[in-house]
C-alpha cells in the first residue's frame, strides 16, 4: 500500500464515527411505542401513578449488590452467558433490580444467542434511552425510566414485530412469577 492511499483509508476510518453519530437516537429519549397493543403486554397489573425516584450512590449501595450496583448505576456488563434469568422460560414480568418497576413481561422475551437475556419490546412508557459513545460508536443505552438504573443496549437486529433487540444485563432485572404478585415499587 502506498502512503497516498494510506493517508486516504485513515481519513475515512477517522469520519467514520462522526458519520455513524448522526444517525444515532437523540438523547433521553423515550423508545417509539410496539406495535403490539400495549395492555396485551401486561402480565400483572401496571402499578399506578409511578413517580421518579432519586436516590443518593450511598442509598442505592446500600439497597443492592454491589455487582447490580457496577451495573446500574456504572453502567457496566455482566460476563456473557452469566445470567440465570437467560433460561427462564415461565410466565412472569421483569422488574428493575433496583426500584422494582416492572419493565419487560415474558411474552417478549426470546433467545437471541447473544448470552444475555433479550427482549423484542419493553412495556410500554416504562423505559427511556440515551447515545452511548463509549465505545467510539453510538449505541442507544436503555435506563429504567424511574430510578434511572441502567439495563442494557437496543439494537435492531430483533425479531418481528418490532425488529428490535433489547439486549439486558440480567443482575438489572429481577423475575416474578405470574402466580406471585409485584414486589411493592421502593420508596
Amino acid at each position: 500500500m502506498n502512503r497516498r492511499s494510506f493517508l486516504t483509508n485513515l481519513a475515512w476510518l477517522s469520519a467514520a464515527p462522526f458519520a455513524l453519530s448522526a444517525c444515532a437516537p437523540s438523547e433521553s429519549s423515550t423508545p417509539p411505542a410496539s406495535p403490539v397493543a400495549s395492555d396485551t403486554l401486561w402480565v400483572h397489573t401496571k402499578p399506578e401513578d409511578v413517580p421518579p425516584l432519586d436516590k443518593s450512590t450511598e442509598e442505592w449501595r446500600s439497597i443492592v449488590s454491589e455487582d447490580e450496583f457496577h451495573i446500574l448505576f456504572e453502567a457496566g456488563t455482566e460476563p456473557r452467558g452469566s445470567s440465570p434469568l437467560l433460561n427462564e422460560k415461565r410466565e412472569g414480568t421483569y422488574v428493575c433490580a433496583a426500584c422494582r418497576l416492572p419493565l419487560f413481561p415474558s411474552k417478549t422475551k426470546y433467545e437471541s444467542g447473544t448470552g444475555w437475556p433479550s427482549f423484542w419490546a419493553p412495556l410500554e412508557g416504562q423505559i427511556e434511552t440515551k447515545k452511548d459513545t463509549k465505545l467510539a460508536y453510538p449505541r442507544t443505552e436503555y435506563h429504567c425510566k424511574r430510578c434511572g438504573g441502567h439495563q442494557g443496549h437496543v439494537f435492531e437486529d430483533g425479531p418481528e414485530p418490532t425488529g428490535l433487540r433489547y439486549c439486558n444485563n440480567g443482575l438489572a432485572l429481577d423475575f416474578v412469577p405470574a402466580e406471585e404478585t409485584l414486589p411493592s415499587l421502593r420508596t
